[in-house]
């Protein structure tokens, strides 16, 4: 047979149709790369795809998935072609490029909603997004913070996170999209410890990795320094760690960040835990800029994500970049070979 019949199929939602999504899987479809290691199926709408396959003066043709694709409809799943399989029952009403509406909002909601139907079904091996935005799908009436909430709440997934990879780092982050300001009333031991365990079993599950070394990173510079620049090393990480230690896990006490990250990018951890979303994304993006993805553990399917949002300010120039949406898709098709779920 094919070898090529036996890559996995990944579902690649279209994101927000104002977005940069369209662009930049059109693009990534145009990459070899991606065709060596899985068969991409694009849900979205073929008007959009269309339109802007035409936009990019791209080679590939644009062809309708009518089902799902089983071992009689992988003909389209092949190099040179665009295959899109479209949820929506008529093309989208009008929306403006560039800017969040409700059209979109609601339009790229569908697409995460039919890619999650289809991996719940193992009709496909895993999902990888483009950008949606959160201004978008709250004025389509949806009140996630995110992808990641709402695929948690597709699959009724009780614990659930991001993991955000790039170059030689993993960092699962135990708050995300918050203030600051609220970030000491936010951080329990209990989430902290849910981290950790995500973090843990994520690099088992999907990275074949069954005791790795974790990094646990302090809230507060040099960890606090004995309760002299805040004690939430003491009171709050610390337990957590601990906990996980007598667990059987490889893992650190609350290390202060700026040493941390070095020692990660040296290879002394496998994972890091970062307790907020900064102290995490600068040092990724510093060392793997454009190349970091981000994977949702937790989860009873398999979804990888680009880094970067809608970028709404360069929609329709031909600038956005496919580097995230090729390592997201190349990251998948890797764990989708591992056995998984475990």
């Amino acid at each position: 047979s094919d070898p090529k019949h036996n890559l996995p199929v990944l579902a690649i939602t279209m994101g927000d149709p104002a977005g940069i999504g369209p662009e930049i899987i059109v693009k990534a479809l145009g990459s070899a790369a991606v065709w060596r290691v899985c068969r991409p199926l694009v849900i979205g709408s073929i008007p959009v795809i269309e339109r802007m396959a035409k936009h990019l003066k791209s080679s590939l043709k644009v062809i309708t998935v009518q089902a799902y694709p089983d071992s009689t409809h992988t003909n389209p799943l092949r190099k040179g072609y665009l295959p899109v399989l479209d949820p929506f029952h008529k093309p989208l009403g009008s929306f403006r490029m560039g800017k969040p509406g409700k059209v979109a909002g609601t339009a790229a909601v569908r697409c995460v909603e039919t890619a999650v139907e289809l991996a719940v079904a193992h009709h496909v091996s895993g999902i990888v997004t483009a950008p949606i935005n959160k201004e978008a799908i709250h004025l389509a009436g949806y009140s996630y913070p995110g992808h990641t909430e709402l695929l948690g709440s597709l699959t009724s997934t009780k614990d659930f996170g991001m993991m955000l990879l790039g170059g030689p780092l993993k960092i699962v982050f135990v708050t995300t999209h918050l203030s600051i300001r609220s970030l000491p009333k936010t951080l329990t031991t209990e989430r902290v410890a849910r981290a950790i365990r995500l973090a843990h079993d994520a690099m088992s599950k999907y990275f074949g990795v069954p005791h790795p070394k974790i990094g646990v990173a302090a809230l507060n510079p040099h960890a606090g320094e004995h309760g002299l620049f805040g004690d939430e090393e003491q009171r709050i990480i610390g337990p957590a760690t601990t906990r996980a230690r007598r667990a059987g896990m490889n893992i650190t006490d609350p290390l202060p960040a700026d040493t941390l990250f070095g020692k990660a990018v040296r290879g002394e951890f496998d994972v890091i835990v970062a307790m907020y979303h900064d102290q995490g994304l600068i040092p990724l993006k510093t060392v793997a800029f454009g190349e970091c993805v981000n994977v949702t553990i937790g989860l009873p399917i398999l979804r990888t994500s680009v880094d970067h949002g809608t970028a709404y300010d360069i929609v329709g120039k031909n600038t956005a970049n496919p580097d995230s949406l090729i390592h997201a898709i190349k990251l998948a098709a890797g764990m989708a070979i591992h056995p998984f779920p475990l």
